[in-house]
């Protein structure tokens, strides 16, 4: 049986490595009325901290990515009806990307979700930008492996067939501004 590949051109994902501003910009454009998708990588390490879990990236890599890929297939799937824009706060191939940046093989659902859910051809990457990033609770990267999780990223999105959009550090308006006039030639 041949697997069913999504294809929404609506949906357009943000990445790049930690600390990049992705998270003020998701919520900024979440103020201005977009429908916006949260990471699911800080919300699998709250609750697995609050249930003593070991699906975390200092545990169990390969399970954290595991609840990663479910949960963002879910909000995937959930999604489906919306003809509206969609900004992801990462996709499925940053999954991909940490997985690799960890050393651990994919697991074959992996890739096969990664080429099964596709987003928008045109993907949002935030570079590394040290005035700005801190580390916290959850995000315990030093910024040398942020700059290495965004070069990661670069690689997947491109070999994955996508074309990147580099936003540049700026306000969290001006960057919101730069991105919604993409989305919006996309739907011209």
């Amino acid at each position: 049986m041949k697997p069913l590949i999504y294809n929404k051109t609506n949906f357009f994902v943000l990445t790049g490595g930690p600390g990049s501003g992705k998270t003020s910009l998701i919520q900024q454009l979440h103020k201005e009325g977009f429908l916006t998708i949260n990471e699911s990588g800080r919300r699998i390490i709250q609750e697995q901290k609050k249930i003593d879990g070991d699906a975390l990236p200092w545990k169990n890599k390969l399970h954290f990515a595991k609840k990663m890929l479910e949960i963002d297939m879910k909000n995937y799937r959930e999604n489906l009806p919306t003809q509206a824009p969609v900004i992801f706060d990462r996709g499925i191939p940053d999954i991909l990307g940490y997985v690799k940046l960890c050393h651990l093989d994919p697991f074959p659902c992996l890739e096969q979700s990664v080429n099964s859910f596709r987003y928008n051809a045109f993907v949002f990457i935030l570079p590394p930008w040290r005035a700005i990033y801190h580390q916290d609770a959850e995000r315990k990267q030093s910024f040398s492996l942020a700059m290495e999780t965004y070069r990661m990223m670069r690689s997947i999105y491109t070999s994955c067939g996508y074309k990147l959009i580099t936003i540049p550090k700026l306000s969290v308006e001006n960057r919101a501004n730069i991105l919604l006039q993409h989305i919006k030639n996309q739907q011209t």
